[in-house]
């Protein structure tokens, strides 16, 4: 098996899922507008400078879902599709998956955004294997703790190390494509990493190392 995995957010997709969710909520008038929008901004913020407590802002995140029942929050996520996610697809980024899909190889996103936003997306995209952040669930409700670790920075090492344990696997050969330096603890791990769109920290590493850097930007 040769992995080929992919970031989702400002690599696979032309923005950020996770941070595009809050937008949501706050034009759908489901969050207090003011309050949430300037936290969503103040935590994406400490994102693009590393610096996010990651457990805080999962907090923050998953904090609305524990207040509505599944089918609910089901209808919000397809509005949710449709108005945001849809128009961050990419077509250079679809082609690349089936490029590597015509190789053998075996798709994979890792992913630090939740898995309630992310397991539509992968889906979307024809990818079976997903690593992202899970949310606890009890009795069929989101509780707005995580479950596990959240994959992000060394702990997507931790979670993709638990999976390829899990399946019999190994990194030998495998891609890692994204956008940022968060991920340069991954991206150290793969034989093949790709700097995609990347912001200025990773692209500086990238080039000193000699990786690959590309844009899937149409």
């Amino acid at each position: 098996m040769t992995l080929a995995i992919f970031d989702l957010d400002n690599t696979l997709l032309a923005g950020d899922s996770d941070h595009a969710w809050g937008e949501f909520l706050v034009e759908e008038g489901m969050v207090d507008a003011d309050d949430y929008k300037r936290a969503n901004d103040r935590f994406y913020e400490e994102y693009l400078n590393g610096e996010l407590d990651v457990f805080h802002y999962q907090r923050f995140v998953l904090e609305p879902l524990t207040r509505h029942n599944m089918d609910e929050l089901e209808r919000w996520r397809k509005t949710f599709m449709a108005k945001k996610v849809l128009p961050m697809m990419q077509r250079k980024a679809e082609k690349l998956l089936a490029d590597h899909r015509e190789q053998g190889h075996t798709l994979m996103i890792i992913t630090a955004t939740n898995r309630f936003i992310t397991e539509p997306i992968a889906e979307l995209l024809g990818v079976d294997h997903l690593i992202a952040t899970d949310p606890e669930l009890v009795n069929g409700k989101f509780t707005g703790e995580v479950a596990g670790t959240p994959s992000f920075q060394e702990g997507k090492v931790e979670r993709l190390n638990d999976w390829l344990s899990a399946h019999g696997q190994s990194l030998e050969g495998a891609w890692f494509y994204s956008d940022s330096h968060n991920d340069l603890p991954l991206l150290q791990k793969v034989d093949n990493p790709v700097a995609v769109d990347p912001d200025p920290t990773l692209e500086q590493h990238a080039r000193e190392n000699g990786w690959t850097v590309m844009s899937l930007r149409d």
